[in-house]
């Protein structure tokens, strides 16, 4: 499935949750990871919106009108595998519990 991320400043963090207020991107997949959380050493939040052509159209419109910005596409990869691992990690952990 199609995706964009969205760097964020840390000082910017409430734009993420104006652009959630929204119908069209609400309705997709988001992920929220703070920089810290995936080892990188900034401050800002990545706002991940996964879902359909409309909805990532809407979300880069919007985005667009609060100063977000896009991450380039190999960027974004970066950070999209920074997530993957660390929810495969968390899924891990979770099995060794029930295991």
């Amino acid at each position: 499935m199609a995706y964009v991320i969205f760097e964020v400043k840390s000082a910017e963090a409430g734009k993420i949750q104006t652009m959630l207020q929204d119908d069209i991107v609400n309705r997709q997949s988001i992920v929220i990871r703070d920089a810290n959380s995936l080892d990188i050493k900034e401050a800002v939040s990545y706002l991940k919106v996964e879902g359909s052509a409309e909805g990532l159209k809407r979300a880069e419109e919007l985005a667009k009108e609060l100063g977000m910005e896009k991450l380039p596409e190999k960027k974004a990869k970066k950070i999209e595998e920074k997530i993957k691992e660390q929810e495969d990690s968390a899924a891990t952990g979770m099995g060794m519990i029930f295991d």
